[in-house]
């Protein structure tokens, strides 16, 4: 889904993300009017400092928000020591990324672990913790990606391979994937054995059905717990697979069978230029998911959050299977 072109802010301040917002009912809002839009019945409005109140959007009678300020008091609860790194849109979208003290090494480069929560006051993007639905993580079959933080580019990059077991069972996948012109469903996540019980009918969706924020409080602890947890995964193990993997005359024209919009692609190939004079190394397949990652999210353009994120998993998949080619 496309809609209003938007260029994604930066901000190291959750005051910029924490003003207050609520839903106006219209029918408190036109007293003398009879609303018979019943699909469409009440009104997301923030107030942001400076400015006048603005709505984000018109929802449905059942839809809930969830306030940055309830996101920031379960993070800094949990997380003693963190840095904090906000793509947000005027449309009202937020990609919020923790970016904890745990470094990994990537090549010559330092990551660290991250935590990638993103949100929305406009209703385009609902609020997932790692790319993955509230919802979806809440199953007991469910695992957490992990997530990185890269400095050089300020990239927060998802786990798009922490679904597999191993290695060998993503190139697996990959192969059918590709074969099938990348069009096969992603494999579902596999048990942890470490949640118990459904989540209670209560919580079917977080944006279509009633939810209080004291139940949303309390579910959004306990996952940011269970991802508190040190541990590796696989999709780091693809970042170095593909950081091995140089860039020939072959690859000449791989940027433009990634599934991105010509003008992205066009900034995306200024990136790996730039990152090549900053690193003093030649190009990558690393270099090249990043410098399109770094287009998908700095760039305006009509996409939403969710499209984003959902091209860099393309990419990212099909560089991948191309490495392993």
């Amino acid at each position: 889904m496309t809609y209003i072109s938007a260029q994604p802010r930066l901000t190291d301040s959750w005051d910029d993300i924490c003003f207050p917002v609520e839903s106006v009912w219209l029918a408190d809002l036109l007293p003398n009017y009879d609303i018979v839009a019943t699909d469409r019945q009440q009104l997301i409005v923030g107030n942001i400092a400076g400015g006048r109140n603005t709505i984000f959007g018109i929802q449905s009678a059942d839809y809930s928000v969830v306030p940055n300020t309830v996101i920031r008091e379960v993070v800094d609860e949990l997380i003693p020591q963190y840095k904090l790194l906000v793509q947000y849109t005027p449309t009202g979208e937020f990609s919020i990324n923790i970016i904890l003290p745990e470094v990994f090494r990537i090549g010559k480069e330092s990551l660290q672990r991250s935590l990638i929560l993103t949100n929305s006051y406009n209703g385009k993007t609902p609020f997932a913790l790692q790319g993955q639905s509230f919802i979806t993580l809440l199953h007991p079959d469910s695992v957490l990606r992990g997530s990185m933080y890269r400095g050089v580019c300020q990239n927060g990059l998802l786990g798009w391979a922490d679904h597999f077991e191993d290695a060998a069972a993503y190139q697996t996948w990959l192969e059918e994937w590709s074969a099938a012109s990348q069009k096969t469903r992603l494999p579902k996540n596999r048990p942890t054995g470490g949640r118990k019980g459904r989540p209670s009918p209560g919580i079917r969706t977080i944006h279509h059905s009633e939810l209080t924020i004291d139940v949303f409080r309390q579910h959004l602890r306990d996952l940011l717990i269970d991802h508190l947890k040190p541990e590796l995964t696989l999709t780091s193990e693809i970042y170095a697979q593909l950081q091995k993997r140089e860039m020939r005359s072959r690859d000449e024209g791989l940027l433009r069978e990634l599934p991105v919009p010509a003008q992205l692609a066009k900034q995306a190939r200024e990136r790996l230029r730039t990152e090549e004079q900053l690193l003093n190394v030649g190009p990558s397949y690393w270099l090249l998911y990043n410098a399109v990652n770094y287009a998908l999210f700095t760039s305006r353009s009509s996409l939403t959050l969710n499209d984003r994120y959902r091209l860099d998993e393309q990419v990212f998949h099909q560089l991948a299977a191309r490495s392993f080619a």
